[in-house]
């Protein structure tokens, strides 16, 4: 998580193993994300550019399969990926990041930087405590899809094995 001023994003970037080219890149990133619905903003392969928007439900608890017990605490979260590139390597940008929490009265909006601010909050450990759950759930979230993309980039998935 990277703060700057009152924004809140996350940003990485990624070394291939092999030197694969921008347009290789480009259209398995382009191809992943329509994969996992992801509607496409912004497309240009000459810049090396892609941008994304979603609204996806989550979860603040993992939920095991076999664990009827289990709470669930969904919410719905909203926010953009932009995926810079260049050749053997590739920069994910999440950002635009913005929380919507079940409430009795609907949906309670809070964006990831006052989520942020909640969880560095020193006057109450339950607000601080809720805060950095949810902030906990959506990087849990965005490790697995990033995990996801780098290895549909780099083909390394179970789909693209020619071993079966």
């Amino acid at each position: 998580l990277q703060i700057d001023n009152s924004n809140a994003y996350y940003q990485k970037v990624v070394k291939l193993d092999s030197n694969i080219k921008v347009s290789q890149i480009y259209l398995r990133a382009l191809q992943f994300m329509a994969s996992k619905n992801f509607q496409q903003t912004y497309g240009y392969e000459e810049e090396g550019k892609l941008i994304f928007t979603t609204t996806q439900d989550l979860n603040i608890t993992p939920v095991n399969i076999n664990d009827d017990n289990s709470d669930v605490e969904e919410y719905s979260t909203q926010f953009s990926i932009t995926i810079d590139m260049k050749n053997g390597r590739y920069r994910y940008t999440i950002n635009n990041v913005v929380f919507f929490m079940p409430t009795q009265s609907g949906n309670r909006r809070l964006t990831l930087y006052d989520l942020y601010e909640k969880e560095i909050n020193k006057d109450s450990r339950r607000i601080a405590k809720d805060a950095r759950s949810v902030i906990t759930s959506f990087e849990r979230y965005i490790a697995a899809l990033t995990g996801e993309l780098h290895n549909d980039i780099e083909h390394k998935s179970a789909i693209h094995s020619s071993k079966f």
